[in-house]
């Protein structure tokens, strides 16, 4: 009890931090979870970890959840093309780097360039409101490239590790069937039900989570990948009724991911990173220049005035970077060291390119654009009237 009490100070104290600098709590959580890990040395209890992975779920559900099914139709060329070199080109060049380089295993290797191919759909999600850019054409191009750069770090996650067997299948169909099953079931029971105080339909869709959880615990898979694509299917149903992923928004930053980010903080170990500065500095750089050779000239061709902010933000990291590396952690494919270096490069990622494009990429040529526009609007308007 008393470590509980200890973490969920610290969750409180990351809230007001987080609100009073301006900085994504999920980092500060982390940082929080790394001088906790590093000052008392815990024992991280079952309960935590419980806790934690139901956070890793719901987290990489509701990522699925913000993506716009109709930006992906009407951005579907360019941010195919931009997603998946800038998913490929860091995972490539982080596996040849630390396969041949520095000597990592095959499953080390794997584990990092899934780890440090990923670009951070909240971070960018953030970014882009805070902004005032989600409506825009360029907002739009990057959200949807970051769905699809995700993905494919889900995808090679899921398909790498996952040990195939009868069971799988099971898992497969299982989760393929809640994923059509479940829009039609959400639709029936809110028709029925309405909002009543007891909420059958976020319990219905926490009930689908543990579901997909309990198949890939029976056939040896990933949840993430089903997690990630129903959030996807049901992100129509959320954009009509935006109360329900607001109360599930609620329920996962309130209570379950600040532990999954408190436990991926408290094993990163320092004394394993103060010996191996260099290497963390390489990682950084192999991250963040491929995603740049990735995405640049793709970013160029379709968006030439907005290039390098879109490349800056597509080098971002932080959640799906920080679920694959604590997937290899658990599952004994890395060890602490290689954690914490994992760890600190996704965490610099989303601090450091969201601060070079804001303070000297920001497309402010697109603000002006729409302001005009809706100053014009406005004119209209009043002289009709």
């Amino acid at each position: 009890m008393t470590l509980a009490f200890i973490l969920i100070c610290t969750i409180l104290l990351a809230s007001i931090i987080s609100i009073e600098l301006g900085i994504s709590v999920t980092i500060i959580e982390i940082v929080m979870g790394v001088i906790l890990g590093n000052a008392l040395h815990p024992i991280i209890p079952d309960w935590m970890n419980f806790l934690a992975s139901i956070g890793a779920v719901l987290l990489t559900f509701l990522a699925g959840a913000e993506v716009d099914p109709e930006i992906l139709r009407t951005k579907g060329k360019e941010s195919l093309l931009i997603g998946l070199l800038s998913f490929i080109a860091p995972f490539a060049a982080t596996f040849l780097f630390c396969f041949y380089m520095i000597d990592w295993s095959l499953n080390e290797a794997l584990i990092a360039g899934i780890a440090l191919s990923t670009t951070s759909l909240a971070v960018v999600y953030a970014v882009l409101v805070e902004s005032g850019l989600t409506k825009t054409e360029l907002g739009k191009l990057i959200m949807a490239s970051c769905f699809i750069t995700d993905l494919g770090t889900v995808l090679a996650l899921t398909l790498v590790f996952s040990q195939y067997s009868v069971k799988s299948f099971l898992f497969l169909a299982g989760s393929a069937a809640i994923i059509v099953a479940l829009p039609w079931i959400l639709g029936k029971i809110r028709e029925k039900y309405g909002e009543k105080l007891v909420q059958p339909d976020l319990k219905i869709i926490l009930a689908a989570l543990f579901a997909i959880m309990l198949l890939a615990e029976i056939g040896q898979g990933q949840s993430v990948l089903p997690a990630f694509i129903l959030g996807l299917c049901l992100s129509s149903i959320f954009s009509g009724q935006p109360e329900l992923p607001n109360k599930l928004r609620t329920i996962a930053f309130a209570m379950l991911t600040p532990f999954f980010f408190l436990k991926a903080g408290m094993n990163v170990s320092v004394t394993a990173l103060s010996s191996q500065l260099v290497l963390l500095g390489l990682l950084f750089m192999v991250k963040v220049v491929t995603k740049g050779i990735g995405v640049y000239p793709l970013a160029r061709k379709f968006i030439p005035a907005d290039s390098m902010f879109t490349t800056l933000l597509m080098s971002t990291g932080l959640t799906f970077g920080t679920i694959s590396a604590m997937f290899g952690l658990n599952n004994g494919y890395i060890n602490n060291s290689q954690f914490s270096l994992l760890v600190t490069v996704v965490v610099a990622s989303a601090i450091i390119p969201t601060f070079i494009a804001q303070k000297w990429f920001q497309p402010e040529h697109i603000l002006c654009e729409d302001e005009e526009t809706t100053g014009s609007e406005s004119s209209l308007s009043e002289e009709v009237g």
